[in-house]
């Protein structure tokens, strides 16, 4: 074929192509209608008779490809059994796109906003697939398999002289608003808070019809705000009443019938160290000297399997919630108050009941044997943190031997575990003091102290212990099914991007290996400490970590440095510990390994409810710290420049940690444009940066409670 023709060919095929998505797109919008080719030219508005026979080319390429199917002769339908069609979750993002992630692919597929149908945040789609050049770069929504949710938040606005209105939701992901016909507005005004169930989302229509099911109140007031991030991640504000009942019918009795199947430890010294303001203690430490030299510690776990049995309204709640929450101003438990406060807590100079891990270790912290099993144990004293760091401090105080004992142990231990390859990642937590009306007074940042990383080690170990116990057999693997917690390996892409970038401070890492990395990183956040680039350093080196989660494949914890690790310590507020206790004493029995699919099953429904868990948390720390800002209006702070997007910048400031956004359009002395990989802003005419890590004069503009969000402004 001559060069020029061949040309031609090539781009006749391109030109089919387009005009093959732009068919499948139109169909795509009611994919059960069948259409002859008149219908669908009109539809892609290609309506004069050379571009009506281009549409008849690309239908006969469509055929071929069998992307689309023939009813009858010249009457055309979407063939949803294609090849090219994928299942997978739809995430969307500010701008209206969306990706679906779907398993085993490795990118997620982009979806333009006007392919995306009748498709919400997190819904299962099904989706064709367009090629281009042979790969694959884009997808249209044919269904919604699953919805994710049918409950939103959002704000009712009445139309004026109108008997109708639509709920405009929170979530920017959310992309539209649901119309509330006449009947179903159910008591809300104008301007309220609500929650909203979506009933349909009829073919053809622009909007989905809903029901208003709950007035949350007026936005912007407390407890407004605070219910509405409870009704937007489905947290529920109290137990089911037969869950209740269920968990007052426990028998909270320690029977000598009990305690004789349990190794009874009720007469060593035994405390909890928790948080001054912990109102459920689940761990306890108990430390003896033995004959030999040797130190017995014993780390007691409250024994919640015992009381929360399989088959019950109490463990499938549990299940369900997965993990308790914590908001700034209250707590949504996993279990019952009853159990959580009372039955379960190890409070001081009561009886209760544990799962125990059990160490004799030297004094070079070396543990020479192990034991694991029920047991029975007595609190001698309850310390806070504060109480337990005065004694390391001052070395006055009762129990003060065998807390600097146990202090001198876990010191021991997280060097040898730094050694080993874990990442020392020690940030601070923001934390909030408030008023009567738990409303945020005063802004505090919560240290990792001795006593904190005390209990750290001892807490690591057993997880660690009980991990390696069910599932090596003399040090090869048995392959007993377990839920672990697992952190997989940096993404070595985004290792690359920060060894190149920290380069350019001066500071060098070696990625060679596993080890070498965990060297470098720990090196790198220690050397960049008290420099201005710590933030910025501090904040791309936890980006380049991956996200732990639960699962039954034992790939280890990148970050712990821990070939085996599992949740054990901590039963009354996260479900996998619950079932790692049950598991072990399944194992203690002599019992065979159970199915692994029901297990992983679980263990991704676990790690979905911490997510969900953590972006709850998220949201009611950002409500609190603008509510706290709120009053700071006009005022100049020092900020650090703490992330950088294409529109925009944002800062937070250091001494109360909040954050807020500096919009590219409101900077008037230059035209600014974003450059990814110094994760920076530059000014196109004066050259002026903004770069992540930066320290910059900001001053507060805007404080919007409703959608959590700071506005700031840079002051020369």
């Amino acid at each position: 074929m001559p060069k020029k023709n061949k040309y031609i060919s090539q781009k006749n095929d391109s030109k089919l192509l387009e005009i093959g998505r732009m068919i499948l797109r139109f169909m795509n919008q009611n994919q059960t209608k069948i259409y002859n080719y008149k219908q669908i030219s009109d539809g892609i508005d290609y309506k004069n008779p050379r571009q009506r026979e281009l549409v008849i080319q690309a239908l006969h390429k469509l055929l071929s490809n069998q992307r689309i199917k023939e009813n009858e002769k010249g009457k055309y339908s979407i063939n949803l059994n294609i090849e090219g069609t994928l299942t997978g979750i739809i995430d969307f993002n500010q701008s209206g796109n969306a990706y679906v992630a779907v398993e085993n692919l490795k990118d997620d597929v982009f979806v333009h906003a006007k392919n995306v149908k009748d498709a919400l945040q997190g819904d299962k789609v099904l989706i064709v697939t367009y090629n281009f050049k042979g790969k694959k770069v884009e997808g249209s929504v044919l269904e919604v398999l699953e919805r994710n949710r049918t409950e939103f938040v959002g704000t009712f606005q009445l139309v004026p002289h109108k008997e109708f209105g639509f709920v405009v939701c929170d979530k920017k992901t959310i992309n539209t608003d649901i119309f509330i016909p006449k009947g179903k507005i159910n008591g809300a005004e104008n301007g309220d808070k609500v929650v909203v169930k979506m009933l349909e989302w009829k073919a053809g229509d622009k909007n989905p019809d809903g029901e208003i099911i709950k007035v949350l109140g007026a936005p912007g007031e407390h407890e407004t705000e605070i219910h509405s991030i409870l009704a937007e991640y489905g947290l529920p504000y109290s137990f089911p009443e037969e869950v209740e009942q269920d968990a007052d019918k426990i028998d909270r009795r320690i029977t000598d019938e009990e305690v004789a199947k349990r190794r009874d430890m009720r007469k060593i010294c035994t405390f909890t160290i928790d948080p001054k303001d912990a109102k459920d203690f689940d761990d306890a430490l108990s430390i003896q000297k033995l004959d030999n030299g040797n130190w017995e510690i014993g780390v007691h776990i409250a024994d919640v399997s015992h009381y929360v049995v399989p088959g019950t309204m109490l463990d499938d709640e549990a299940y369900e919630r997965a993990t308790s929450v914590y908001l700034v101003d209250r707590v949504v438990p996993m279990l019952p108050e009853v159990l959580s406060n009372d039955v379960c807590s190890l409070r001081p100079n009561e009886d209760k009941f544990t799962f125990s891990a059990v160490f004799e270790m030297n004094d070079k912290a070396e543990v020479v044997n192990e034991w694991f099993g029920r047991t029975v144990i007595h609190s001698d004293r309850r310390f806070t943190y504060e109480e337990a760091q005065e004694r390391i401090e001052t070395q006055e105080g009762d129990l003060t031997e065998e807390i600097l004992t146990l202090d001198r142990l876990a010191k021991i231990m997280r060097d040898q575990r730094i050694k080993n390859g874990a990442i020392t990642f020690d940030r601070s937590e923001v934390r909030f003091n408030l008023n009567e009306k738990s409303e945020p007074i005063g802004v505090y940042f919560k240290v990792s102290k001795d006593s904190n990383h005390l209990i750290e080690e001892f807490m690591l170990l057993a997880n660690r212990k009980v991990s390696e116990f069910v599932s090596l057999k003399k040090g090869r693997p048995n392959g007993n099914t377990f839920i672990y917690r697992v952190h997989d390996d940096p993404d070595p892409a985004k290792l690359e991007a920060l060894r190149d970038f920290v380069s350019t401070f001066g500071y060098k890492m070696d990625l060679a290996n596993t080890k070498k990395v965990a060297e470098s990183l720990n090196n790198l956040l220690h050397e960049v400490k008290g420099k201005g680039e710590e933030n910025m350093i501090e904040t791309l080196a936890m980006r380049s970590m991956s996200k732990a989660v639960y699962s039954t494949e034992p790939i280890g914890h990148y970050g712990l440095g821990f070939d085996y690790y599992s949740h054990f310590t901590s039963p009354i507020r996260r479900y996998p510990d619950l079932l790692a206790h049950r598991l072990l004493q399944h194992y203690l029995d002599g019992g065979k390994s159970p199915d692994r699919n029901e297990l992983e099953e679980k263990s991704k429904h676990c790690s979905a409810r911490e997510r969900l868990a953590a972006d709850a948390e998220r949201d009611s720390i950002k409500f609190m710290q603008v509510k706290f800002m709120e009053k700071h209006l006009g005022e100049t702070f020092t900020g650090v420049i703490s992330g950088v997007a294409e529109f925009g910048f944002w800062v937070q400031i250091p001494e109360n940690g909040a954050e807020g956004l500096i919009k590219l359009r409101d900077l008037m002395d230059d035209s600014y444009t974003y450059d990814k990989s110094t994760h920076a802003v530059y000014g196109s005419r004066t050259g002026r940066k903004f770069q992540l890590g930066e320290e910059v004069q900001i001053k507060v503009v805007k404080a919007n409670l409703i959608q959590k969000q700071l506005d700031f402004k840079i002051v020369d």
